[in-house]
């Protein structure tokens, strides 16, 4: 038999993170309908006549018993791929070495350089998926993973095909980012703008014609690259094709969001520093507020983003893990909706949409983060009374159930 659709989920409370003006988009006795990894149609479930109508063209009744459903969450900034851990120098820290001390000795970026360069592909992979099987586990049908610890051709190369490997182990798609302008390497050393150049010149193109990347990040700050350098990676990267975003203003005010909005970046990421009055021109660009509380949490900051003025210009807000081994080793999205609550002070329905419809958009994504028609049937169950479980509860709460483009995994 010919079915006009693959699924049909039924018996839902629907949390769409449409814009439909109810609290988490909520869709009352509504039907939804699978075909060929996307969603075909809404229908009202309460029309007998009408649901049964869909339901005799639908090769699998899915009974969600009154469970919600919602679309599969997005984390847009990891750093999923790297060699070795930084645990022995968490305990440093709380021994009482200073960042600084542990940099000098070897350690901080430069020691997770060395350790992902030394580790073999097999290695990389291995690791990477441990840590995305955590997220997967909470709903993440979708992952942001940049490059950034390799700082050489051979070794961002190697990351970014790793990570585009994850869509073949785990039911999720993953976006690459190519930052190669995280840190300074030992090579280049006293030399920013000769590694820029490096950057620039011969490592993205080589990245753009291979298509390993999706866009093109830069952390721009006080301990990383100048305004200046990070124009210079961004005009590359539009040259090439390549969308932009930026880690800006987590230590300082350095302007760098402003110059990231001028060139219409994906997003602007952590942001803390970020001035009120520089707010307006994020709202003009569309560019989306990436907040990232576990490294908040981690490095125990104080400067905290400026909710308020974000949300009185509408700009989108993202929240992502961050997942990186020095300063967010946060392998939970829901845990960092709960910090984005807690320490910034978001509502679990922004924070739900900060997972879910702004961070696809801060990736560039119209065809997930939202339970509509033509949209990826990327969809997941939970059994909760209010989608505010979701960050109010820490660790304590799984979907029953997760479906990748329509297909239960």
């Amino acid at each position: 038999m010919n079915y006009q659709y693959d699924a049909l989920f039924h018996n839902v409370r629907i949390a769409s993170m449409q814009d439909n003006n109810a609290l988490y988009g909520e869709l009352l006795d509504t039907a939804v309908a699978v075909k060929d990894g996307h969603i075909v149609a809404l229908f009202d479930a309460q029309n007998s006549d009408e649901f049964e109508q869909h339901a005799s063209a639908a090769k699998q009744l899915i009974d969600g018993n009154n469970q919600w459903l919602m679309p599969g969450f997005i984390d847009c900034h990891t750093h999923l791929v790297y060699g070795g851990n930084r645990a022995i120098e968490f305990e440093q820290r709380l021994r009482g070495a200073s960042y600084l001390e542990i940099a000098q000795r070897g350690g901080g970026i430069k020691g997770t350089v060395a350790s992902t360069r030394s580790a073999s592909n097999e290695e990389l992979l291995k690791n990477a998926v441990k840590r995305a099987k955590r997220l997967c586990e909470e709903g993440v049908t979708t992952v942001e993973i940049k490059s950034g610890y390799g700082l050489d051709i051979d070794t961002e190369v190697r990351m970014l095909k790793v990570a585009k490997q994850l869509e073949q182990l785990l039911p999720v798609s993953v976006c690459t980012t190519y930052l190669g302008a995280h840190a300074l390497p030992h090579e280049f050393a006293d030399d920013a703008d000769a590694y820029i150049d490096f950057v620039c010149e011969r490592a993205m193109p080589l990245v753009a014609t291979e298509r390993l990347a999706d866009a093109v990040d830069v952390f721009c700050e006080t301990i990383g690259f100048s305004t200046a350098q990070t124009e210079r990676v961004f005009n590359k990267a539009l040259e090439l094709g390549l969308p932009v975003k930026a880690h800006v203003e987590q230590l300082s005010d350095s302007k760098g969001a402003l110059l990231a909005a001028r060139c219409n970046a994906l997003s602007v990421d952590h942001i803390e520093y970020l001035a009120d009055s520089d707010v307006p021109m994020l709202a003009q660009s569309g560019t989306v507020a990436v907040l990232l509380p576990g490294a908040f949490y981690y490095l125990n900051e104080v400067q905290k983003p400026p909710i308020n003025a974000l949300r009185s210009h509408n700009v989108p807000m993202a929240v992502a893990t961050d997942f990186n081994p020095g300063s967010s080793p946060l392998a939970s999205i829901l845990t960092a909706m709960n910090m984005a609550c807690v320490q910034f002070q978001l509502t679990p329905e922004e924070a739900l949409r900060g997972i879910t419809v702004h961070a696809a958009k801060a990736l560039g994504l119209t065809d997930r983060g939202i339970i509509g028609v033509g949209k990826v049937a990327d969809i997941t169950l939970w059994d909760i009374d209010t989608p505010a479980e979701l960050a109010y509860c820490i660790n304590g709460h799984r979907p029953t159930a997760i479906y990748k483009g329509g297909m239960h995994v």
